[in-house]
């Protein structure tokens, strides 16, 4: 089975990932001005981006564990027809009147209107975000495809897709945004690409899923104490062989390094996306930027994540461990959040510059360690397990990153960049997890 999955190609898998991650990014230079004209603020921006990866920390592990039991593609067909479904409801939004339900004031939540195009945003990311698991189960399938000496190149090549749909979709965004359709167009493309997806996935998108027979040598996790571990005649730790199917959660945290990979996974995601709030309304309150000029911020730092990932990520596997390019790439990432305090426009891009490279070392050698330790029976739900508690810091970051800036403005950042101080200290310890 594993000589089998080397031939499944990986060009349908980035293409999907692409797509995915183009009709992501196209919303982005202009989603802080919708919610503020239709009655929110920066506040209900945290909140709103929060919903997506609320829904996703109750549906990515079942999605993961699904795509275990049933396969890959059939779990990624439900998740991206969720997708498509939450673009509908969001395109519908902007045609709705905008028409206030209620007023709110408060010193703690600022001043802003829940309008009813408000609450058709909610409920679209809601749907999109508990069939969410397309970037876990994705994990999990090039995890099945990839050998040991390709894996991190294989995440770095995930990486490289994920990147070039952030340098067209906010590049997209801005041309489509400037028409007299305004976000219209942007999130008509998104509805339509996501449906691409759709039909890429039925049709080339081979199954990649072990099934627990086909597996030469069977994932195991230590048993609870019981009759047989008291008369073994050795003080040895007892196994039942893995079943995805009985799988509790709690029986991932007992596999080697998996829990402490999670707290990092959690870590890394709570620094990313405080500053993922707090940077869209930075740009717009204190950088007094446009929807073009966030556009092409988004779109520079892509192309230069793209090289870093592509042949700068090559080269430094040949020299440095993955464990090491993720202690190296958390200390370029934590330097990086204290440049962006600046107002000038030439250390904001220098910012840039180190975040591309940092993140550009660090997250797939990250993620080639997680899949890894997870093994092949339970790949699937240990990545939705892992997207999980990214999706629980996610709310967590969204939400705060909002607050924070309405209380210390762009010194918000500094948070950021202490949190990923704690994950390059913490990262060390992956130096154990290679031995």
């Amino acid at each position: 089975m594993a000589s089998i999955n080397k031939q499944i190609p990986l060009y349908p898998l980035l293409l999907i990932n692409f797509i995915g991650t183009l009709g992501f990014s196209i919303v982005l230079p202009f989603l802080i001005f919708l919610v503020i004209d239709f009655g929110g603020n920066a506040i209900i921006y945290g909140i709103l981006a929060a919903m997506y990866p609320a829904f996703q920390l109750l549906g990515a592990p079942i999605l993961g564990r699904w795509s275990d039991i049933y396969g890959r593609k059939k779990v990624l067909l439900i998740s991206h027809g969720g997708t498509l479904l939450g673009w509908i409801f969001f395109l519908f939004a902007l045609f709705l009147p905008v028409e206030n339900l209620f007023n709110i004031s408060s010193p703690f939540f600022g001043t802003f209107v829940i309008t009813l195009p408000l609450l058709v945003l909610f409920f679209a990311r809601s749907i999109d975000g508990i069939t969410g698991g397309n970037i876990s189960v994705a994990n999990a399938y090039l995890a099945d495809i990839s050998s040991d000496e390709n894996r991190s190149k294989n995440f770095g090549k995930m990486a490289i897709s994920s990147n070039l749909g952030f340098i067209v979709g906010p590049a997209l965004a801005g041309i489509l945004g400037a028409t007299i359709y305004q976000e219209i167009l942007p999130v008509l493309a998104a509805l339509v690409l996501s449906l691409i997806t759709l039909i890429v996935i039925w049709f080339t998108l081979k199954e990649s899923k072990f099934t627990v027979a086909q597996l030469t040598v069977p994932q195991q996790i230590p048993e609870k104490e019981n009759v047989r571990k008291v008369f073994a005649q050795e003080c040895k730790e007892c196994y039942k062989i893995a079943n995805p199917k009985k799988l509790r959660f709690h029986d991932v945290f007992k596999l080697n390094h998996i829990l402490f990979l999670v707290i990092l996974y959690f870590f890394i995601f709570l620094g990313f996306n405080i500053f993922y709030t707090s940077f869209p309304i930075y740009a717009v309150d204190g950088l007094k930027w446009t929807i073009i000029e966030m556009g092409i911020f988004y779109a520079v730092l892509s192309v230069i994540m793209v090289f870093v990932q592509g042949p700068v990520l090559r080269k430094a596997l040949k020299k440095f461990s993955e464990e090491k390019l993720v202690i190296i790439g958390s200390i370029i990432l934590g330097i990086n959040f204290i440049l962006f305090i600046s107002n000038n426009n030439i250390l904001i891009y220098g910012a840039a510059v180190l975040f591309a490279v940092g993140n550009g070392l660090m997250w797939p050698s990250f993620m080639s360690i997680l899949s890894k330790s997870a093994g092949n029976v339970y790949q699937g739900f240990i990545q939705g397990v892992s997207s999980s508690f990214g999706s629980l810091a996610s709310i967590i970051g969204l939400i705060i990153g909002g607050f924070l800036y309405n209380l210390i403005g762009g010194s918000t950042f500094l948070i950021s960049g202490g949190i990923i101080f704690v994950v390059f200290i913490m990262s060390f310890r992956l130096l154990k997890v290679k031995e």
